[in-house]
């Protein structure tokens, strides 16, 4: 695993900068780091890493970055938590172009192994209209109906990474992430998921004396949160495998958000008083990870409690703003 080089793209986000140091941890010295933002935005930086700023929706600048390369990670997309994808459709839609030329240049390359990180927003609405959701597997993202914008670009590129496989030999392997959080990514700005969202909120409460938090949604909507370590963990372990077709990456373990709010409250020592906003973006009603695939094939299961993840988060999050103060 250390002969070769091991291309990341979108490594200047919050999964693709833990996956780069996870590489290094693991030993590999020729790692080569991409992403569309400016060097000083990225989460992480390492000075033995290569490091690129490119635009991959570009089909040139795919082909400079995967010349070379022996694997391919595509973390690379236009995307954020609900606020964003329901209000940036096409955005998301233009994404499409990444997997695309990726593809393309993993081709042209005979790039041994590619990787793509698709989402649970494949899967069907009509699936996902309760807060007792059933948990969903990896069969319940046909008849396809899936979040409009954001997944339909994953579905469709899903089934990109298919057809190059069945028709020029690339080997893929395709992990639909189900809600990844951790510290080192978003928790302002608009782009950021529920865990860092709810974190943010209940900190600059704490600090300003407001004890007050907006929710959006009515609260009993219900998710489910991986954990960082857990996802590269499922990531590397997929990667490996034999198996064809997407595959869940996520925790099992439900939550409603009023729940998710009770938890960071109980981290940081307070009670906040509460409004919904029922107009704010809340995406489906409920969403959790059928994990029975993973566990069979690969023995992977999270192990990372809820409550624990949540700490460590909400830890940096709140050392970043406090510094910024």
């Amino acid at each position: 695993m250390n002969s070769g080089k091991i291309l990341v793209c979108g490594a200047g986000g919050f999964i693709g900068g833990h996956l780069v140091a996870d590489l290094l941890k693991q030993g590999h010295k020729d790692v080569r780091a991409v992403d569309l933002k400016p060097f000083a935005e990225w989460y992480q930086r390492f000075p033995e890493v290569e490091h690129l700023q490119l635009d991959l929706q570009d089909k040139a600048a795919c082909e400079q970055a995967t010349r070379g390369a022996r694997i391919v990670y595509n973390l690379a997309a236009d995307m954020g938590g609900m606020g964003f994808i329901e209000n940036n459709r096409a955005l998301c839609m233009l994404s499409v172009l990444i997997n695309t030329h990726l593809l393309m240049a993993a081709k042209k390359y005979a790039v041994q192994r590619f990787f793509y990180a698709s989402s649970a927003c494949v899967y069907a609405a009509d699936k996902q209209t309760s807060p007792e959701v059933v948990a969903l597997k990896e069969s319940d993202a046909y008849p396809a109906m899936p979040e409009d914008g954001y997944g339909w670009e994953k579905l469709f590129s899903e089934r990109m990474c298919r057809h190059f496989r069945e028709d020029f030999g690339i080997t893929t392997r395709v992990a639909r992430f189900h809600n990844v959080y951790g510290p080192h990514g978003t928790y302002d700005g608009g782009r950021e998921k529920a865990p860092a969202a709810v974190c943010r909120k209940v900190i600059q409460a704490k600090l300003s004396g407001k004890h007050e938090i907006e929710i959006w949604g009515d609260g009993h909507q219900t998710r489910s949160f991986m954990y960082i370590d857990d996802c590269l963990n499922g990531m590397e372990a997929i990667l490996a495998s034999e198996i064809l077709t997407p595959i869940n990456l996520g925790s099992n373990e439900l939550v409603t958000i009023n729940g998710l709010v009770d938890m960071v409250e109980a981290i940081a020592g307070l009670k906040l008083k509460r409004t919904y906003n029922l107009k704010a973006p809340k995406g489906v009603n409920g969403r959790n990870s059928d994990n029975t695939l993973i566990k069979k094939h690969l023995g992977w299961e999270p192990g990372t409690r809820l409550r624990d993840g949540m700490e460590k988060t909400y830890r940096w999050i709140h050392d970043e703003m406090t510094q910024r103060r």
